[in-house]
């Protein structure tokens, strides 16, 4: 009895020695129905209670932490059920602490969401939970309107799957022929087709002229059989993406909008746009629209990231991930720590165990490989960096290494406000060299050789 005693009197010991770094620290454990809040014990004779997901209800929450003394709250990312709440919780200047459910888990015990709180609040006052990334709210506010954009993008190529199907089981090979269906010439003969044109060689007749196969090849892949049931499917496909196209479209408006409202980071009349060093392509403007990609990006950044090689396309998709405040990242390395583009080392006893990288979905790091896999046939400084990484570490690892250091650039960028130099890369170059020179002359003068340049002959 006595040894349990003590034992009890240890533990209680040991849990007031541990030292509290946040003493006003709430938890919340986040449900699609009801949010379950544990303050301090001292704080209220109930320290745990539960609040339905209602406006009113939260309000109420957020009064009761207050009158509490609540300063900081901590709540794990639960799907989307957290947002209302959070955004409750910054308006009454209660300083919320978004924190990844995969920082907790590993711990056992706590099954229930009464518990779970508990655990949450006292993680949170000892200072053991770090809060996730979150931009500001015009950040915010485009970020959903970019991420509802991806998904209509999705459903929209869903639907121009199920067209090439309605086709294939009529044995209309037009998709196999040209490059798009959603092209100019494959939209005019599925919409002759919808309006009953059986004629293969009236239908090859829209052919644009752009089109490489030829008029015979285009006919031949028409002739089919014209089956009741496919063309219905083939309607409805196409009224779905022409639905979808015009979402789409909307979509866009509504964004270029908010993107023309947002705060400008510079003043175009004392720094102008610099003028474009890329190779100039063919895009296609709506003359109707004054919206610029690169000049808006100009004014969110303050610097021309379309300049950084594989950017051009994705400047406005990354802004909506991370912002333009460089400063929540202390360092480059950090930065690229948080989009877990580095390799993750498991380091004990002064060995390292295991090192790979860490498995974690980030949609910034999405957006930096993609402008890295677009840099394959690029001649530009950054692809050739890219194909000699691949012929070191194999494709993958060569994307996520040329993602990194387009990140360091983009951090780099932004935070001292400098454009993009493509002549510094001549120094890296130079550098790089004298590297390789001094292995050789290293491995030459092992094996007892010794090098010699060659004298290139006098023009």
């Amino acid at each position: 009895m006595k040894k349990s005693q003590k034992r009890v009197g240890k533990e209680k010991a040991n849990s007031f020695d541990r030292p509290v770094l946040e003493p006003n620290a709430a938890g919340i454990d986040v449900g699609a129905r009801q949010m379950f809040v544990s303050v301090p014990p001292d704080r209220d004779n109930q320290p745990v209670r539960a609040f339905d997901v209602f406006t009113e209800d939260l309000n109420r929450l957020a009064d009761w932490l207050e009158a509490c003394g609540v300063t900081t709250v901590a709540m794990e990312s639960t799907g989307v059920y957290w947002i209302p709440l959070f955004e409750i919780l910054e308006q009454r200047k209660l300083k919320p602490c978004l924190v990844d459910a995969r920082h907790m888990k590993n711990v056992p015990g706590r099954r229930t969401d009464w518990q779970e709180c508990q655990w949450i609040q006292y993680l949170h006052s000892v200072g053991l939970l770090r809060a996730a990334f979150r931009p500001n709210e015009e950040v915010c506010a485009v970020r959903a309107l970019m991420r509802h954009r991806k998904n209509l993008v999705e459903m929209a190529s869903q639907h121009v799957q199920h067209m090439q199907k309605s086709l294939t089981q009529m044995n209309l090979q037009i998709h196999h022929v040209i490059n798009d269906l959603t092209g100019v010439t494959g939209m005019a003969i599925v919409d002759a087709i919808l309006q009953g044109e059986r004629d293969a060689a009236e239908l090859a007749k829209l052919r644009d002229p752009r089109i490489k196969a030829s008029l015979e090849t285009i006919r031949k892949s028409l002739i089919g059989n014209w089956r009741r049931e496919h063309l219905f499917t083939l309607k409805q496909s196409r009224e779905c993406y022409s639905t979808y196209q015009q979402q789409i479209a909307d979509c866009d408006t509504e964004i270029e909008k908010l993107l023309q409202t947002a705060s400008s980071r510079i003043d175009r009349s004392d720094k102008p746009l610099p003028p474009n060093k890329k190779r100039k392509r063919k895009q296609r403007i709506d003359p109707e629209s004054a919206f610029s990609v690169r000049t808006e990006a100009y004014k969110l950044f303050g610097v021309d990231l379309t300049q950084v090689p594989g950017l051009a396309e994705n400047v406005l998709d990354l802004y909506a991930e991370i912002g333009c405040d460089m400063s929540r990242w202390a360092s480059p390395a950090q930065f690229v720590s948080w989009l877990a583009l580095c390799p993750d080392n498991d380091v004990s006893g002064g060995r390292t165990l295991w090192r790979g990288m860490r498995k974690c979905k980030n949609r910034a790091a999405g957006i930096l490989r993609m402008a890295a896999y677009s840099l394959h046939r690029s001649f530009t400084p950054l692809g050739d960096y890219l194909r000699r990484m691949k012929g070191r570490l194999g494709p993958a690892g060569a994307i996520t290494a040329t993602a990194r250091k387009i990140a360091v650039m983009v951090y780099t960028m932004v935070k001292n406000q400098v454009e993009y130099d493509e002549t510094r890369w001549a120094e890296y170059e130079t550098q790089r060299q004298k590297r390789i020179e001094a292995k050789l002359h290293r491995q030459a003068k092992r094996l007892g050789y010794q090098l010699v340049p060659i004298q290139q002959p006098a023009c």
